[in-house]
């Protein structure tokens, strides 16, 4: 009934009456994602009329009204069939201003019209493989590329960047040609990192350093909303420059990486929002030349190091790792090096962990960036072997049991999953300097066994990765303990009673006949099976093979 009424007013009314029917069927329908198949095909009739009344001069009120209807129409896949073609997707694309090179975006009541095509061009190319194929024709990518380079410095359009960055997104997730041509012929990668520059506001003190405020306010909704676009299409341009990339781009992926870097040590507008932000953050790290990780951490400015420091010896050995500073700011430093983005990143990791689900998609991301952090920069293993692995003092606890980081990331070594067991194992493994006794003595030999396995270092010895030479330094309380360790549980044991020592002479004489009776036995049977036998049971006779 809802759809007749609207569409009858749509072939027949004013633009007053269109607006006010559109209106009253996008309120009632707002929150609808399931649509009864019966009234299939007044839907796209109503939506073929909403196209036909898009291309009149009507006003911009009006224009919002319709489009919203089509947003919501849009949602379902088989209404979209007949009403994609190149003709509607040129006036989504005319009304988002995706055709105009040099209008500028001026015109305020226009920004609510251009949202609206933008919402409505994202549910149709997701929806439609016919829109997706066109949006390649229609070379769509570019038009929004030059529509986001209207607007990057502009802060009071970002939800036209939230959705031209959402729009850009789907399409490289959609075709991996658009990746290519995203990354080298529309330069994406520096366009989209200046979105992020503008969307956390950065002010940048040295090449690859930013002022970070750490009692300034949260991102707001609309900031971190943009911020996570950029960072989700960023992460489709760059899916494969880990493993190949120009020397000359070491210069824009160490500023992204930079601008990273600042992403994980602000906070969005709740825990959930700057969870997500940060996740992105870490996904899109994992895309970055890990030679060009060294920018997450940096030498501590003159300010920072004129502060009143706290040192390792006024503070409780429960409460801090060797040669760590804590600044009265809170900022992690370690050999005079800045460690908050890694200690970030350490306590995200902690926190998936302690979720106990997803481990493979929410986890293994962060896991496996520290590790190759940590495997390419010295500073970073030895910040992060501190304080996942301090020097051991208590050993009477098994390495798995506990709340500590290191107690979290063994028991994820015997996980049923065997992704997030091999990458939990290797990055202990790393931290170790991938040398098996080093390992062994914070996880024991039973928990190590599937990676040593893995890797051929059952009977010891050490990875092909090459470390510095420093040596570990046991506590007391360890070297103590030492010979009293299980190996394979990895914790101190209490000696078992020798069952011998209450036993009268009488008894020792029995057990000791006893035993010499069972290896006698033993022997025998070793001896009878050694040699060979006929199957008639004679030695040396073999039955006569049968005639033909």
């Amino acid at each position: 009934m809802d759809e007749e009424r609207a569409l009858y007013i749509v072939r027949a009314g004013e633009a007053g009456a269109i607006e006010r029917v559109l209106r009253d069927y996008s309120d009632k329908h707002r929150a609808t994602f399931k649509f009864e198949s019966t009234d299939e095909d007044k839907r796209k009739k109503l939506c073929e009329g909403i196209f036909k009344v898009l291309i009149k001069d009507i006003p911009t009120t009006c224009q919002v009204s319709c489009l919203e209807v089509l947003r919501i129409l849009s949602r379902d896949k088989k209404v979209l069939v007949p009403v994609t073609t190149k003709e509607n997707m040129q006036i989504l694309l005319r009304l988002a201003k995706l055709n105009e090179l040099d209008d500028s975006l001026e015109k305020v009541s226009e920004f609510p019209v251009i949202v609206e095509s933008l919402k409505c061009l994202c549910n149709i190319v997701f929806n439609s493989q016919m829109a997706q194929q066109l949006s390649l024709e229609l070379n769509l990518a570019a038009k929004l590329c030059n529509l986001l380079r209207k607007c990057k410095d502009r802060k009071f359009i970002n939800d036209i960047k939230c959705f031209d960055l959402r729009l850009l997104f789907l399409l490289s997730l959609l075709h991996t040609d658009i990746r290519s041509q995203l990354r080298y012929e529309l330069q994406g990668l520096p366009l989209l990192t200046q979105i992020l520059e503008s969307a956390f506001s950065i002010k940048w003190t040295d090449e690859y350093e930013s002022a970070i405020d750490h009692n300034g306010p949260p991102l707001s909704p609309q900031e971190t909303d943009c911020a996570i676009e950029a960072l989700k299409a960023l992460f489709n341009v760059t899916v494969d420059s880990w493993k190949v990339h120009k020397e000359s781009d070491s210069h824009q992926f160490r500023v992204m990486a930079a601008v990273l870097r600042h992403c994980l040590l602000i906070v969005g507008p709740t825990e959930d929002k700057t969870e997500e932000l940060h996740s992105n953050a870490v996904n899109l790290l994992s895309n970055v030349p890990v030679s060009c990780l060294d920018v997450l951490i940096c030498p501590l400015t003159h300010e920072e190091t004129a502060q009143e420091a706290t040192t390792v010896d006024e503070l409780p050995s429960n409460k801090t790792a060797e040669k760590e500073t804590v600044l009265k700011n809170n900022t992690m430093v370690y050999n005079g090096m800045n460690m908050e983005a890694i200690h970030v990143l350490l306590n995200f990791m902690e926190k998936r962990i302690d979720k106990g689900s997803s481990y493979r998609e929410g986890l293994t991301p962060v896991l496996s960036l520290l590790t190759e952090c940590s495997r390419a920069h010295r500073n970073i293993r030895k910040f992060l072997k501190d304080q996942v692995l301090p020097p051991l003092r208590d050993v009477t606890n098994r390495p798995e049991v506990g709340s500590t980081v290191r107690n979290k990331l063994v028991r994820l070594m015997t996980h049923v999953d065997l992704g997030v067991k091999q990458i939990a194992a290797e990055f202990l493994f790393v931290l170790c300097k991938e040398r098996v006794d080093s390992l062994l003595k914070y996880t024991g030999y039973g928990n190590a066994a599937g990676l040593l396995a893995a890797r051929g270092l059952l009977a010891g010895g050490r990875g092909d990765n090459w470390y510095s030479e420093d040596e570990d330094t046991d506590t007391e309380e360890y070297k103590n303990a030492k010979p009293n360790i299980n190996l394979i549980t990895g914790h101190l044991e209490e000696p078992m009673p020798n069952p011998i020592d209450e036993m009268t002479e009488e008894q020792k004489e029995y057990e000791a006949m006893k035993l010499v009776n069972m290896l006698d036995k033993l022997s025998s049977n070793y001896v009878k099976a050694s040699i060979p036998q006929s199957k008639e049971g004679a030695i040396g006779m073999e039955k006569p093979e049968s005639q033909p």
